[in-house]
């Protein structure tokens, strides 16, 4: 059973936390994430990316302490560190989800609530 380092919160840069979300398959994530406000199955948010590349952006997610990722038994669970990062940058991160979910996919509006 494979066990991840996260960074403690005092790790956590506000550059690292928005160069991980300035990739929009890792914003699109970590957006479903928000929504889902509960562990997931890394492979049960859907991208448009390989595997193989899907685990990068995971691992931008983990170092940056946007995500929690556990193992439980041959599956690995995701969860936003969604406190932890409001703890250290009050704000921030729901004004980045909000504005991204009000620009929606190329330009749509959406009315979803993110947070």
């Amino acid at each position: 059973m494979k066990q991840y380092q996260h960074p403690t919160p005092d790790q956590i840069t506000l550059t690292g936390l928005l160069h991980a979300l300035s990739d929009p398959v890792r914003l699109n994530y970590v957006q479903c994430l928000a929504r889902e406000l509960r562990e997931c199955p890394c492979g049960a948010i859907p991208t448009p990316v390989a595997k193989s590349t899907m685990s990068h952006h995971l691992r931008v997610l983990r170092e940056a302490g946007i995500v929690r990722i556990r193992t439980e038994g041959t599956q690995s669970l995701t969860s936003l560190r969604l406190h932890e990062v409001e703890a250290k940058f009050p704000g921030v991160l729901k004004a980045v989800l909000k504005a991204a979910d009000e620009e929606g996919p190329i330009g749509q509006e959406s009315s979803k609530p993110v947070l």
